[in-house]
């Protein structure tokens, strides 16, 4: 049983119909779904399902239902009845959620760059995000990072996908920018995530915007330490205060 993922095709697919292929306590799986499940540092989409006589069923997360992750699972309420397999429904993402999360994941994909360092981890939020970075207390430039983020959205630059085999991954090691979390391979694909033409380029299986301008504003808040050489970044949305 393999969800279709509408979502990695079409990020700003806010509403689509399926079919129910199953249904039990722990939630629905769907035949094709608009709902990102957590991972990699990025929540899962949240909403509800709209079934034929109006009604609604809130979605309280989207997450994996299997290891290899080919099947995505919707949770919800803990008291909703479930439907019935062979259902139809119709699927409403949390929009202006996930919009946010799109805008600061493609944000700290431009800190990354901002901050040249090893990425320990790292967490999207829709008002916050932050990367942890492997580096000496003090080697972070907050005003110079957050203006050189900031001037990356301002410019505009396209934010595309592409694909490559688990062999061009391994040739190609530095794509990788986190320690700890390391790209899904098996499938013999990979996707990456590409933001202007050389600004970056890394694997990321997360929704992004289609262009850096769409992030708007942004700055660099707490700098805190965690650790001899571990320094996380917050990186929030707006000016700085």
């Amino acid at each position: 049983m393999t969800t279709a993922l509408l979502f990695r095709d079409d990020a700003y697919l806010p509403v689509a119909e399926a079919t129910v292929v199953a249904a039990d306590e722990a939630g629905v799986v769907l035949d094709r779904t608009i709902f990102y499940a957590t991972g990699g540092g990025q929540p899962g989409d949240t909403g509800h399902l709209e079934l034929a006589d109006g009604s609604r069923l809130d979605v309280s997360e989207a997450v994996w239902a299997d290891a290899e992750k080919t099947t995505v699972r919707l949770k919800l309420a803990a008291d909703a009845a479930p439907p019935t397999v062979g259902t139809t429904v119709v699927q409403h993402l949390d929009w202006a959620r996930r919009y946010r999360l799109m805008r600061m994941h493609t944000a700290l994909h431009l800190l990354s760059v901002a901050l040249p360092y090893p990425v320990t981890g790292g967490q999207i939020g829709a008002d916050e995000g932050r990367l942890d970075f492997d580096v000496a207390e003090g080697a972070i430039d907050r005003e110079a990072a957050t203006a050189w983020v900031r001037a990356a959205v301002d410019a505009d630059h396209a934010v595309t996908t592409e694909w490559i085999t688990d062999a061009e991954l391994e040739a190609n090691p530095g794509l990788v920018k986190t320690m700890k979390v390391k790209p899904p391979m098996g499938s013999g694909r990979v996707r990456l995530v590409r933001i202007g033409t050389d600004v970056d380029l890394q694997p990321c299986g997360g929704t992004h915007v289609k262009s850096t301008a769409e992030v708007g504003a942004v700055h660099i808040g707490k700098i805190e330490s965690k650790g001899k050489i571990n320094r996380r970044v917050r990186l929030r949305f707006g000016d700085p205060a």
